[in-house]
């Protein structure tokens, strides 16, 4: 019969026994995890129309729309704030309609049409929005107003078309464009500087221009 005594193991030694067998398990792991990950693609071919013209980019899957706009093709108009999705200076136009560029990934637009402040109008031939907002002073540091100016001009297209917002009184009747409604409906984009009124301004001149 075995001695009893032999079999016996120190707690010391029984601790660094599980280490050994712990670490030499999640060196394997770690070994697995990095093929893996070396061979499964980072990288997608996009190609979407960026202010009229076609633009193909091969970028990493986690690139946002925002960073594609100003790392890759040095559109810089449209500005990171917050990079949260609460600011709304990082706000373009895909297809129309306005999107905070920092909260949506460059691969889900493709084939999309993007337009950014530069797409709108240009120093000797600017958009009315821009005109406007020049006109009634609506910015002062200006790093908030790219963001501002294409939300407007897709702000009037929401009301033209009858897209209620929260302060829609009547869903029945027409939209119309009031100061209260300007205000709600460009909630999303915020000014430090505090020029919502001249804000308001300038979007009440170009919306009564094309009623």
């Amino acid at each position: 019969m075995q001695n009893p005594g032999a079999l016996e193991i120190s707690r010391r030694d029984l601790l660094v026994a599980s280490a050994a067998t712990v670490t030499v398990a999640s060196a394997g792991s770690l070994a697995h995890a990095k093929t893996n990950t070396s061979a499964a693609p980072t990288g997608t071919k996009v190609s979407f129309t960026v202010n009229g013209e076609r633009r193909e980019l091969e970028l990493d899957n986690r690139t946002t729309l925002l960073d594609a706009l100003r790392e890759h093709l040095h559109l810089t108009g449209t500005k990171k704030g917050c990079d949260h999705g609460q600011c709304g200076a990082c706000t373009v136009l895909v297809d129309g309609r306005r999107v905070n560029a920092c909260l949506t990934l460059a691969v889900m637009h493709d084939g999309d049409e993007i337009t950014t402040i530069e797409g709108l109008g240009q120093p000797d031939n600017l958009h009315p929005m821009q005109a406007a907002f020049v006109k009634h002073d609506g910015f002062q540091c200006g790093y908030c107003t790219p963001g501002q100016i294409c939300s407007s001009v897709a702000m009037i297209d929401e009301i033209k078309a009858n897209i209620p917002s929260q302060v829609t009184a009547d869903l029945t009747a027409p939209s119309e464009i009031t100061p209260t409604e300007i205000r709600e409906r460009m909630s999303g984009n915020i000014c430090r500087c505090g020029a919502y009124s001249n804000i308001v301004e300038a979007i009440t001149e170009v919306a009564g221009r094309k009623a």
